[in-house]
């Protein structure tokens, strides 16, 4: 078998394995925004619905890993192609956190929907939606930047990521506010800042695919580092 057969079909088994990673984040991107709905909406069939959806995102890391684990012990990669079955390796456990953070709004949605939630909680749920809008769009742009190996791309993620964080902090200052006026609102309220937070988490993954992306097409450790700092490494 020649060199460049090899070559071609590695390159194969890279594309294939690339797409199952989209498909992957693509999964998950829907279920963080269908988790959120069901609490927005106290939907249980939906919630329901998020939670089964785990199963499979965690078969699918499991049967990504797996095709790497065999391509790396058939393939040995040189070090460029390494960098990207390492940095996949990075991408599908932090898509499969992702849907960790999901099926846990999910069951709190459940958790809110047997206990029922007081009228004024139902105020904030707005807030919650667009910290979800927000998160959801730095996963897509994440997942994006990882499609096309786009450091621009990337470093535009690292830019918004602390919008994320100004929304998770001006809820929790909200909650806080209706958990001391109102003292029976309080175990929904801490229901909604794991909520929250979780939904913030996503944002944190985002950032994390988004360095690796540039760690794969420049070679170069960002983590840890600034966004304007991140800007004079990958020039």
């Amino acid at each position: 078998m020649t060199d460049k057969h090899l070559s071609t079909q590695f390159d194969a088994e890279l594309s294939g394995i690339s797409t199952r990673v989209l498909e992957m984040g693509g999964l998950v991107e829907a279920q963080v925004a269908q988790a959120v709905q069901a609490l927005v909406t106290f939907s249980g069939e939906q919630a329901i619905e998020v939670v089964r959806t785990e199963e499979k995102v965690n078969a699918m890391e499991v049967e990504i890993d797996r095709e790497l684990s065999t391509i790396i012990a058939r393939r040995q990669p040189t070090a460029r192609d390494l960098r990207l079955l390492i940095a996949i390796s990075k991408t599908i456990a932090n898509l499969e956190r992702v849907g960790d953070e999901a099926a846990r709004v999910a069951r709190t949605a459940q958790r809110l929907i047997e206990g029922g939630v007081p009228t004024r909680l139902r105020l904030p749920m707005t807030d919650l939606s667009f910290e979800a809008d927000l998160a959801t769009a730095q996963l897509r742009k994440a997942l994006d930047a990882f499609a096309r190996l786009d450091v621009e791309r990337a470093v535009e993620v690292l830019k918004h990521d602390d919008q994320i964080d100004k929304e998770f902090e001006g809820l929790l200052r909200k909650l806080i506010t209706y958990m001391m006026e109102d003292p029976r609102t309080i175990s929904s309220s801490i229901d909604l800042v794991f909520v929250a937070k979780a939904i913030e988490r996503v944002g944190d993954h985002a950032k994390n695919l988004a360095e690796v992306v540039i760690y794969v097409v420049k070679g170069t450790d960002v983590r840890h580092n600034p966004p304007e700092a991140v800007e004079v490494m990958v020039k």
